[in-house]
Protein backbone atom coordinates (compact mmCIF):
# COMPACT_ATOMS: atom_id res chain seq x y z
CA UNK A 1 0.00 0.00 0.00
CA UNK A 2 2.73 2.58 1.16
CA UNK A 3 4.70 1.36 -2.03
CA UNK A 4 1.69 2.08 -4.87
CA UNK A 5 0.75 5.66 -2.56
CA UNK A 6 4.23 6.32 -3.01
CA UNK A 7 4.61 5.90 -6.22
CA UNK A 8 1.43 8.08 -6.82
CA UNK A 9 2.83 10.88 -5.35
CA UNK A 10 6.40 10.95 -7.09
CA UNK A 11 4.24 10.61 -10.58
CA UNK A 12 2.23 13.81 -9.55
CA UNK A 13 5.29 15.48 -8.76
CA UNK A 14 6.91 14.48 -12.00
CA UNK A 15 4.01 15.70 -13.76
CA UNK A 16 4.36 19.37 -11.88
CA UNK A 17 7.89 18.91 -12.66
CA UNK A 18 6.97 18.81 -16.67
CA UNK A 19 4.60 21.60 -16.63
CA UNK A 20 7.05 23.98 -14.75
CA UNK A 21 9.23 22.45 -18.05
CA UNK A 22 6.73 24.65 -19.81
CA UNK A 23 7.85 27.87 -18.94
CA UNK A 24 11.13 28.32 -20.16
CA UNK A 25 9.85 26.89 -23.10
CA UNK A 26 7.61 29.49 -23.56
CA UNK A 27 9.37 32.41 -22.65
CA UNK A 28 11.83 31.39 -25.44
CA UNK A 29 8.64 31.11 -27.84
CA UNK A 30 8.87 27.42 -28.27
CA UNK A 31 5.81 25.73 -28.78
CA UNK A 32 6.63 21.74 -28.70
CA UNK A 33 3.91 20.78 -26.88
CA UNK A 34 1.58 22.23 -29.52
CA UNK A 35 2.60 19.70 -31.98
CA UNK A 36 4.08 17.05 -30.09
CA UNK A 37 1.49 15.12 -27.44
CA UNK A 38 4.68 13.75 -25.42
CA UNK A 39 7.51 16.61 -24.70
CA UNK A 40 8.87 14.34 -22.59
CA UNK A 41 8.63 11.21 -25.54
CA UNK A 42 11.48 9.74 -27.34
CA UNK A 43 11.43 12.58 -29.89
CA UNK A 44 10.70 15.29 -27.61
CA UNK A 45 13.98 14.39 -25.39
CA UNK A 46 15.85 14.80 -28.31
CA UNK A 47 15.03 17.74 -29.41
CA UNK A 48 14.86 18.81 -26.17
CA UNK A 49 18.67 17.80 -25.74
CA UNK A 50 19.65 19.60 -29.07
CA UNK A 51 18.27 22.98 -27.79
CA UNK A 52 20.11 22.80 -24.43
CA UNK A 53 23.22 21.27 -26.45
CA UNK A 54 23.67 24.59 -28.53
CA UNK A 55 21.49 23.42 -31.97
CA UNK A 56 19.22 25.83 -32.46
CA UNK A 57 18.54 25.25 -36.36
CA UNK A 58 14.59 24.41 -36.48
CA UNK A 59 15.09 22.49 -39.65
CA UNK A 60 17.68 20.34 -37.96
CA UNK A 61 15.51 20.06 -34.72
CA UNK A 62 12.44 19.08 -36.24
CA UNK A 63 14.68 16.18 -38.38
CA UNK A 64 15.14 14.33 -35.06
CA UNK A 65 11.37 13.31 -34.98
CA UNK A 66 10.51 9.74 -34.93
CA UNK A 67 7.60 7.70 -36.40
CA UNK A 68 4.35 8.95 -36.90
CA UNK A 69 5.80 12.68 -35.36
CA UNK A 70 7.79 13.11 -38.60
CA UNK A 71 4.45 13.60 -40.66
CA UNK A 72 4.55 16.82 -38.43
CA UNK A 73 7.81 18.39 -39.42
CA UNK A 74 6.79 21.07 -41.07
CA UNK A 75 4.77 22.02 -37.95
CA UNK A 76 7.99 20.91 -35.76
CA UNK A 77 10.30 23.27 -37.40
CA UNK A 78 7.83 26.67 -36.66
CA UNK A 79 7.23 25.10 -33.50
CA UNK A 80 10.81 25.06 -32.81
CA UNK A 81 11.68 28.49 -33.92
CA UNK A 82 12.33 30.84 -30.92
CA UNK A 83 14.77 32.89 -29.14
CA UNK A 84 16.45 29.86 -27.04
CA UNK A 85 19.27 31.13 -24.95
CA UNK A 86 21.71 29.71 -22.18
CA UNK A 87 19.68 31.04 -19.86
CA UNK A 88 16.79 29.41 -20.85
CA UNK A 89 18.99 25.82 -21.69
CA UNK A 90 20.00 26.07 -18.08
CA UNK A 91 16.54 26.09 -16.48
CA UNK A 92 15.15 23.70 -19.17
CA UNK A 93 18.20 20.90 -18.00
CA UNK A 94 17.15 21.85 -13.95
CA UNK A 95 13.57 20.40 -14.75
CA UNK A 96 14.86 17.55 -16.90
CA UNK A 97 17.37 16.24 -14.42
CA UNK A 98 14.32 16.30 -11.69
CA UNK A 99 12.13 14.62 -13.72
CA UNK A 100 14.45 11.81 -14.85
CA UNK A 101 15.29 11.77 -10.95
CA UNK A 102 11.65 10.92 -10.40
CA UNK A 103 11.41 8.55 -13.40
CA UNK A 104 14.28 6.85 -11.42
CA UNK A 105 12.30 6.79 -8.52
CA UNK A 106 9.12 5.34 -10.39
CA UNK A 107 10.82 2.62 -11.75
CA UNK A 108 12.51 1.11 -8.63
CA UNK A 109 9.10 1.48 -6.91
CA UNK A 110 7.50 -0.15 -9.52
CA UNK A 111 9.97 -3.05 -9.94
CA UNK A 112 9.38 -3.50 -5.99
CA UNK A 113 5.62 -2.86 -6.30
CA UNK A 114 5.83 -6.25 -9.36
CA UNK A 115 7.56 -8.47 -6.89
CA UNK A 116 5.56 -8.14 -3.60
CA UNK A 117 2.21 -8.22 -5.90
CA UNK A 118 3.27 -11.63 -7.58
CA UNK A 119 1.36 -14.03 -5.04
CA UNK A 120 -1.80 -12.00 -6.40
CA UNK A 121 -0.81 -12.34 -9.60
CA UNK A 122 -3.96 -14.00 -10.67
CA UNK A 123 -6.26 -11.45 -9.19
CA UNK A 124 -4.20 -8.67 -10.85
CA UNK A 125 -4.52 -10.03 -14.28
CA UNK A 126 -7.89 -10.81 -13.88
CA UNK A 127 -9.28 -7.34 -13.44
CA UNK A 128 -6.78 -6.16 -16.01
CA UNK A 129 -9.81 -7.65 -18.08
CA UNK A 130 -12.00 -4.78 -17.47
CA UNK A 131 -11.95 -1.88 -20.19
CA UNK A 132 -9.43 0.81 -18.83
CA UNK A 133 -7.81 -0.66 -15.96
CA UNK A 134 -4.18 -1.10 -16.77
CA UNK A 135 -1.22 -2.50 -14.98
CA UNK A 136 -0.96 0.32 -12.65
CA UNK A 137 -4.47 0.70 -11.78
CA UNK A 138 -5.08 -2.97 -10.90
CA UNK A 139 -1.55 -2.54 -8.61
CA UNK A 140 -3.46 0.34 -7.19
CA UNK A 141 -6.78 -1.96 -6.24
CA UNK A 142 -4.46 -4.77 -4.93
CA UNK A 143 -2.48 -2.61 -2.72
CA UNK A 144 -5.68 -1.08 -1.38
CA UNK A 145 -8.45 -3.91 -1.19
CA UNK A 146 -5.53 -6.52 -0.61
CA UNK A 147 -6.81 -8.50 -3.13
CA UNK A 148 -9.50 -10.04 -0.65
CA UNK A 149 -13.23 -8.64 -1.69
CA UNK A 150 -14.40 -11.90 -0.08
CA UNK A 151 -14.05 -9.08 3.07
CA UNK A 152 -16.84 -7.49 1.94
CA UNK A 153 -20.45 -8.90 1.73
CA UNK A 154 -22.41 -7.70 -1.42
CA UNK A 155 -20.66 -5.57 -4.17
CA UNK A 156 -22.13 -2.18 -2.09
CA UNK A 157 -19.89 -2.57 0.05
CA UNK A 158 -16.93 -1.94 -1.13
CA UNK A 159 -18.33 0.81 -3.56
CA UNK A 160 -19.50 2.76 -0.54
CA UNK A 161 -16.24 2.22 1.32
CA UNK A 162 -14.56 4.24 -1.84
CA UNK A 163 -16.81 6.84 -1.85
CA UNK A 164 -18.59 5.89 -5.67
CA UNK A 165 -22.25 5.47 -4.21
CA UNK A 166 -24.94 8.96 -3.55
CA UNK A 167 -25.06 10.04 -0.29
CA UNK A 168 -28.44 9.29 2.04
CA UNK A 169 -29.35 12.52 3.54
CA UNK A 170 -32.87 12.59 3.74
CA UNK A 171 -35.37 15.08 6.53
CA UNK A 172 -39.07 14.49 6.39
CA UNK A 173 -39.16 12.35 3.62
CA UNK A 174 -37.36 14.95 1.47
CA UNK A 175 -33.49 14.35 -0.04
CA UNK A 176 -31.17 16.81 0.94
CA UNK A 177 -28.20 15.90 -0.82
CA UNK A 178 -26.95 12.68 -2.72
CA UNK A 179 -23.11 14.23 -2.52
CA UNK A 180 -21.04 11.33 -2.04
CA UNK A 181 -19.44 10.51 0.90
CA UNK A 182 -15.90 10.50 1.74
CA UNK A 183 -13.57 7.52 0.67
CA UNK A 184 -10.50 6.06 -0.36
CA UNK A 185 -8.89 9.02 -2.22
CA UNK A 186 -6.08 6.36 -3.56
CA UNK A 187 -9.25 4.31 -5.20
CA UNK A 188 -10.98 6.68 -6.34
CA UNK A 189 -7.70 8.41 -8.01
CA UNK A 190 -6.83 5.34 -9.87
CA UNK A 191 -10.14 4.76 -10.81
CA UNK A 192 -10.67 7.97 -11.88
CA UNK A 193 -8.07 7.27 -14.59
CA UNK A 194 -9.98 4.42 -15.49
CA UNK A 195 -13.37 5.61 -16.21
CA UNK A 196 -11.55 8.49 -17.77
CA UNK A 197 -9.95 5.98 -20.33
CA UNK A 198 -12.95 4.03 -20.77
CA UNK A 199 -14.74 7.51 -21.77
CA UNK A 200 -12.90 7.61 -24.76
CA UNK A 201 -14.10 3.88 -25.73
CA UNK A 202 -16.88 3.55 -27.79
CA UNK A 203 -17.12 -0.06 -28.00
CA UNK A 204 -17.64 -1.06 -24.78
CA UNK A 205 -20.47 -1.15 -22.16
CA UNK A 206 -18.62 1.23 -19.59
CA UNK A 207 -17.94 4.14 -22.57
CA UNK A 208 -21.01 3.99 -23.71
CA UNK A 209 -22.90 3.94 -19.84
CA UNK A 210 -20.57 6.86 -19.54
CA UNK A 211 -21.41 8.80 -22.50
CA UNK A 212 -25.34 7.98 -21.56
CA UNK A 213 -25.28 9.40 -18.09
CA UNK A 214 -22.31 12.39 -18.68
CA UNK A 215 -25.35 13.77 -21.38
CA UNK A 216 -27.77 14.02 -18.41
CA UNK A 217 -26.02 14.50 -15.77
CA UNK A 218 -22.36 15.59 -16.69
CA UNK A 219 -19.17 14.07 -16.88
CA UNK A 220 -18.42 14.43 -12.80
CA UNK A 221 -21.31 12.27 -12.30
CA UNK A 222 -20.54 9.93 -15.09
CA UNK A 223 -17.01 9.21 -13.80
CA UNK A 224 -18.27 8.74 -10.66
CA UNK A 225 -20.86 6.56 -11.83
CA UNK A 226 -18.48 4.23 -14.10
CA UNK A 227 -15.87 4.01 -10.89
CA UNK A 228 -19.14 2.56 -8.96
CA UNK A 229 -19.40 0.00 -11.65
CA UNK A 230 -16.37 -0.75 -11.94
CA UNK A 231 -15.94 -1.74 -8.59
CA UNK A 232 -19.05 -3.58 -8.68
CA UNK A 233 -17.70 -5.76 -11.68
CA UNK A 234 -14.49 -6.22 -9.53
CA UNK A 235 -16.48 -7.12 -6.90
CA UNK A 236 -17.87 -9.89 -8.51
CA UNK A 237 -14.61 -11.12 -10.55
CA UNK A 238 -12.84 -10.97 -7.12
CA UNK A 239 -15.22 -13.44 -4.92
CA UNK A 240 -16.39 -15.62 -8.48
CA UNK A 241 -13.15 -15.80 -9.82
CA UNK A 242 -15.10 -15.27 -13.22
CA UNK A 243 -14.05 -13.30 -16.40
CA UNK A 244 -14.84 -10.20 -17.38
CA UNK A 245 -17.53 -9.88 -19.77
CA UNK A 246 -18.26 -6.83 -21.66
CA UNK A 247 -21.87 -6.25 -22.82
CA UNK A 248 -20.70 -4.13 -25.92
CA UNK A 249 -20.92 -0.39 -26.37
CA UNK A 250 -24.25 -1.37 -28.08
CA UNK A 251 -26.11 -2.87 -25.08
CA UNK A 252 -28.24 -0.09 -24.83
CA UNK A 253 -29.23 0.08 -28.21
CA UNK A 254 -30.27 -3.51 -27.82
CA UNK A 255 -31.93 -3.08 -24.47
CA UNK A 256 -34.15 -0.60 -25.59
CA UNK A 257 -34.33 -0.56 -29.41
CA UNK A 258 -37.69 1.75 -30.05
CA UNK A 259 -36.10 4.15 -28.21
CA UNK A 260 -32.85 4.34 -30.35
CA UNK A 261 -34.90 4.36 -32.89
CA UNK A 262 -37.14 7.21 -31.66
CA UNK A 263 -33.97 8.96 -30.45
CA UNK A 264 -32.54 9.00 -34.03
CA UNK A 265 -35.55 9.95 -35.70
CA UNK A 266 -36.06 13.10 -33.31
CA UNK A 267 -32.28 14.09 -34.30
CA UNK A 268 -33.52 13.96 -37.56
CA UNK A 269 -36.58 15.69 -37.94
CA UNK A 270 -34.76 18.60 -35.60
CA UNK A 271 -32.40 19.14 -38.37
CA UNK A 272 -35.69 19.80 -40.70
CA UNK A 273 -36.09 15.65 -42.54
CA UNK A 274 -38.52 14.12 -43.03
CA UNK A 275 -37.93 10.68 -41.88
CA UNK A 276 -39.40 7.50 -43.44
CA UNK A 277 -38.74 4.47 -42.46
CA UNK A 278 -38.27 0.93 -44.21
CA UNK A 279 -37.76 -2.45 -42.89
CA UNK A 280 -34.39 -3.67 -44.12
CA UNK A 281 -35.24 -7.21 -46.21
Amino acid sequence: MNLTRARTAITRERGRAAQRLEKPLEDAGIKLSAVAADVLGVSGRAMLDALIAGDHDPAALADLAKRRLRSKIPALTEALTGRFTDHHAFLAQVHLDLIDRHTAAINKLTARIEAITEPFRGFHDLICTIPGISTLTADVIVAETGADLTRFPTAKHPASWAGTTPGNNKSAGKVKSSRTRPGNPYLQGALGAAAMACSQNPSTYLGARYRRIASRRGPQKANVAIQHSMLTAIWHMGTTGTLYDDPGGDYFTRLHPDRAKNRAIHQLEAMGYRVTLDHAS
